[in-house]
């Protein structure tokens, strides 16, 4: 073949080829992204977890050394405001209703008068995790995340009661 008909197939099969790049490059980035975004995700979801660890030991802190209501055996909304971060969302949908307070006999059994307490335990319940990947919306159900201390002073002291109340916002 002389040189020009061969150079014309040569840029015939070139022409062929010309998006050929972009697809491998929407296939491979895409899933890549899918990946990135899913490392960045258990990322978030590990911290998530240890907020809610977190929030677990401070509101057990916070229920041995701090007044409740000695009538019906619960605790203050300050308090459980003050176990949340002072009302500070660190992780979304995290609500006073996902902390849950019980002052135990040292059976495990709730104390039914305050004489009867001999432990504190500090629960987080029913929080969801909204996954954020790209394309899989999941929404996780966490595990319970519980705290039990022994009982310390529950807000008595010699003169008065203590009141365990949020930090102001600056």
């Amino acid at each position: 073949m002389n040189k020009p008909v061969i150079k014309l197939i040569k840029i015939k099969s070139l022409h062929k080829q010309s998006g050929v790049y972009s697809i491998e490059f929407a296939i491979v980035g895409g899933l890549f992204f899918i990946l990135l975004f899913a490392i960045l995700e258990v990322g978030r979801l590990f911290f998530v977890w240890n907020v809610l660890t977190e929030a677990s030991r401070r509101g057990a802190r916070l229920a041995t050394v701090c007044n409740f209501n000695q009538v019906s055996m619960l605790a203050d909304s300050e308090m459980i405001a003050a176990a949340l971060f002072n009302n500070v969302a660190l992780v979304a949908n995290l609500t006073p209703a996902n902390l849950k307070v019980e002052y135990l006999q040292a059976n495990g059994s709730l104390a039914t008068d305050f004489v009867a307490i001999d432990l504190v335990k500090a629960e987080i319940v029913n929080y969801q995790h909204q996954m954020i990947i790209p394309g899989l919306f999941l929404t996780l159900n966490s595990p319970s995340f519980v705290t039990i201390l022994p009982v310390e002073s529950l807000g008595v002291t010699r003169w008065k009661y203590t009141q365990c109340l949020p930090s102001p916002t600056i």
